[in-house]
């Protein structure tokens, strides 16, 4: 339990943050894994749709510092390397 008033302060504040972090990390999640269910399933229209809206996700993540900014060009780049094999291939 906090001890002063500033300290009780920036608990709230904590917590309010986690929650938020939790809701964009959650959101980039699950569009990722529909990106990656599109891409394994071969719909290649329904993949770049879907890929696309991640890659707008993945930089909202990184850019209010819920992860790496690395870490989200990564997955932006094995992303469109699957896109590109998937659109060449057939």
């Amino acid at each position: 339990m906090a001890n002063h008033p500033s300290a009780a302060r920036r608990n709230r504040q904590r917590i309010k943050r986690a929650a938020r972090n939790r809701t964009v990390k959650s959101g980039t999640r699950t569009a990722l894994r529909k990106a990656r269910a599109a891409l394994t399933a071969g719909d290649v229209k329904l993949a770049e749709t879907l890929v696309h809206s991640v890659e707008s996700q993945l930089d909202r993540a990184a850019s209010k510092g819920v992860i790496h900014s690395k870490a989200a060009s990564r997955v932006k780049a094995r992303l469109n390397t699957q896109l590109h094999k998937l659109s060449t291939a057939g």
